[in-house]
């Protein structure tokens, strides 16, 4: 084993969101370990404006790397949307990767008639990153974008099930998923926030059975897996990975609302408090 493949692989979030893609990795990749940053003292990014989106970035990816890292995972759409190339460039040659483009492909590739629905917080769906990356991969494809902004505090509070996220989920897509009969109807939803597969369940009962939900945290967990084995780095099966998770603010909060994202309990010691 050399040295680069003894580094954790580091994954940044504004919040508890990226857990979601943490966890999918740890399925993907149960050998890895993991270095996580939530940066909560700064949540949410999704409503602030792309320079200071990419300033926050910068300064959670330098902390990060200066830890050791073999590649960063900007597990947040919003800064994956605003700050990918940048950081790319100002990390080279280290990898870096984003969230988009594996959903935007799996979007792609999962939709029968192109009809494809990205929801998002305010500031991914107004950048327009899914939107592009979509037509990019498959140009004919029809790709509506809709910010659904309360759905964050909704998983962070862990209302993921029942007739309040439901009704939510409703007032967001039922415009779109039931039109007039003659408008063409999406067979596939999005999820472009790290959030949002925590409601899944309440997304597919108001949508339907017929419409293929795609999840961008277990599509990028397998691009990050596919980029490790390109470039040698992916660690010897020796041992279990391990986990180590920080947060910029508010520990209790971020042990309550980590354990409902990664499904099992944290607690104050496996959480270290930092400062950007």
């Amino acid at each position: 084993m050399n040295d680069m493949t003894a580094l954790p692989i580091a994954l940044f979030d504004s919040g508890v969101g990226g857990l979601t893609v943490l966890k999918a990795l740890r399925q993907c990749l149960p050998h890895e370990d993991l270095l996580y940053l939530g940066d909560t003292a700064r949540l949410p990014y999704g409503t602030k404006g792309p320079e200071t989106i990419v300033r926050y970035t910068l300064l959670a990816a330098r902390m990060l790397v200066g830890r050791g890292a073999k590649m960063l995972v900007v597990a947040c759409n919003t800064a994956t949307a605003a700050a990918l190339p940048t950081l790319q460039e100002a990390l080279a040659p280290l990898p870096v990767l984003g969230v988009v483009e594996p959903g935007a492909r799996a979007a792609a590739a999962a939709s029968r008639n192109g009809e494809i629905v990205v929801i998002a917080t305010e500031a991914t769906i107004s950048g327009g990153a899914y939107q592009q990356a979509i037509v990019r991969i498959r140009p004919e494809a029809q790709v509506r974008g809709r910010a659904c902004t309360l759905f964050v505090p909704m998983a962070e509070e862990g209302l993921m099930h029942g007739p309040l996220a439901e009704g939510l989920a409703h007032h967001y897509l039922d415009d779109i998923f039931n039109p007039a009969l003659t408008a063409p109807r999406p067979d596939t939803l999005l999820l472009g926030c790290t959030h949002f597969p925590l409601l899944q369940t309440a997304l597919q009962n108001v949508v339907g059975p017929q419409v293929h939900i795609v999840d961008s945290a277990a599509t990028t967990a397998a691009c990050v897996s596919e980029r490790l084995a390109q470039t040698n780095l992916l660690r010897p099966a020796d041992r279990p990975g391990t986990s180590h998770f920080m947060t910029t603010d508010n520990r209790a909060r971020f042990v309550r609302t980590g354990s409902l994202f990664l499904g099992e309990r944290l607690h104050n010691a496996d959480v270290e408090l930092v400062d950007l």
